[in-house]
């Protein structure tokens, strides 16, 4: 199905089909920057480390949706959730349904993408001041679940989106932080979840939105798999659990105590995503509120890392 829509340029097309205006994962590197902690942060090793890393996630983000493009085409998903009678602005956001790119110059460009984010990474790894074997498997399991993730063994096809989104974050989190440093302590992996869930906690609201047509192709999200009622006690027991994790870290001494209060325009924001989603019903406010909360929730960390020091630690 091809909807005639305005094309800016080609060069446009290819950044769209790459989603470079959707940039939620890429925040994973100045958070790491942050938990390195004061005597990285103005290392020259540590922050070209982390420059490559940007460099190479761009790449493997860019074939990973490229590659989704291409599915939701051919299984007629897109075509579902992005039909003609959708605003102009979101269904340019598919260069593929528009008819600006063909199927060929999509896959191509995928693969493009996919390996010049591959020797990026490989030569991130190889310039950064520690590699240990755990780092590597990480970024050897998002670079194949992001490929794989529409494209191959297609996980998100099988049950597995909602791992994918989180898990993905979490991956990008620790493995930017253990090139720098070496090391993963008990309050990275706390803020390494928390942005995790930031992609995830909008994207089961797409996936509400998305339901009907991704039934229709056999694609099982959650959204797909439960009740009305079973999908919004997913998604209020996935609000809840960031919310408890922000406040038990800090009481169970895996944050600094202060790390509760100062997350409170965060956790204001989940609150008010879930009146705004599950008691009023605007799926798609709900989504924009979560995009919101997850940068919100990035920035909030950045700062919490920078004064830490400031404040004498956990004291």
């Amino acid at each position: 199905m091809s909807i005639a829509v305005p094309a800016p340029t080609r060069l446009g097309a290819f950044a769209r089909l790459a989603k470079l205006d959707v940039w939620d994962y890429y925040l994973a590197v100045p958070l790491a920057w942050a938990l390195c902690g004061p005597p990285a942060w103005g290392s020259t090793d540590v922050l070209v480390t982390l420059g490559l890393f940007l460099l190479g996630t761009v790449g493997v983000v860019a074939g990973a949706v490229a590659f989704d493009d291409v599915t939701g085409f051919r299984d007629g998903s897109d075509a579902a959730n992005y039909g003609p009678d959708a605003p102009a602005r979101r269904l340019a956001r598919k260069p593929l349904l528009t008819g600006e790119l063909t199927e060929r110059e999509a896959i191509v460009f995928g693969w493009c993408a996919t390996l010049f984010g591959t020797l990026v990474w490989t030569w991130t790894a190889a310039f950064a001041p520690f590699r240990p074997l755990w780092v590597l498997l990480l970024l050897a399991a998002c670079l194949i679940s992001a490929v794989q993730y529409s494209w191959g063994l297609k996980i998100s096809y099988r049950g597995w989106q909602e791992v994918f989104l989180a898990g993905f974050g979490i991956g990008l989190v620790l493995a930017a932080v253990g090139l720098c440093t070496g090391e993963m302590s008990a309050f990275t992996l706390v803020q390494a979840i928390l942005f995790g869930l930031g992609p995830l906690l909008f994207g089961v609201y797409s996936n509400t939105r998305d339901a009907v047509g991704d039934a229709r192709v056999g694609r099982p999200t959650v959204a797909v798999l439960l009740s009305t009622r079973g999908n919004i006690a997913f998604i209020a027991a996935l609000s809840v659990g960031e919310i408890a994790l922000i406040v038990l870290s800090s009481g169970l001494g895996a944050a600094p105590w202060w790390f509760a209060p100062a997350m409170l325009p965060a956790m204001g924001l989940r609150v008010a995503q879930l009146h705004r989603g599950l008691g009023l019903g605007d799926v798609l406010g709900a989504r924009l509120i979560g995009l919101h909360a997850h940068r919100t929730t990035v920035a909030l960390l950045i700062v919490v890392n920078l004064f830490t020091p400031a404040l004498g630690g956990w004291s």
